[in-house]
């Protein structure tokens, strides 16, 4: 993309990523959270799908590469402090590698002063089965 001034209002971190929260646009249920640096940004905005930045893999992922869980991006927009990112998505299949729908699905739980986190949502499909 020729005009860069749009993706300088962004204040990328010392990495030069920053987080982007993803939602669902029909049931405004919140997905994930993944990191973004420029050229994930401007590959989104090409291909109007969902491309983060992977710290694990240390490389671009195109989300639903090896899933078929595809994100296509509906709208994006850009926090008040530009410093934030939400892609607001319409979902193919689900966003958590853990085979949840969501990757928000632990809750803290007290037992007699015990606090421990639950998983409160289910596995729709078996990791082994998506990830093959």
């Amino acid at each position: 993309m020729k005009n860069q001034n749009w993706l300088n209002v962004i204040q990328w971190n010392e990495q030069g990523l920053v987080p982007v929260i993803t939602q669902d646009v029909s049931t405004n249920r919140v997905l994930m959270l993944a990191w973004i640096n420029r050229t994930a940004l401007e590959k989104t905005l090409q291909c109007g799908e969902a491309v983060y930045w992977s710290r694990s893999r240390n490389r671009l992922w195109h989300k639903g590469e090896e899933s078929g869980h595809i994100q296509k991006i509906v709208d994006i927009r850009l926090d008040c402090d530009n410093d934030a990112l939400l892609f607001l998505v319409e979902q193919t299949g689900l966003a958590c590698h853990t085979g949840r729908l969501s990757c928000f699905y632990q809750q803290p739980e007290n037992t007699e002063g015990n606090i421990q986190w639950i998983a409160v949502d289910p596995v729709l499909k078996k990791p082994s089965e998506i990830y093959k």
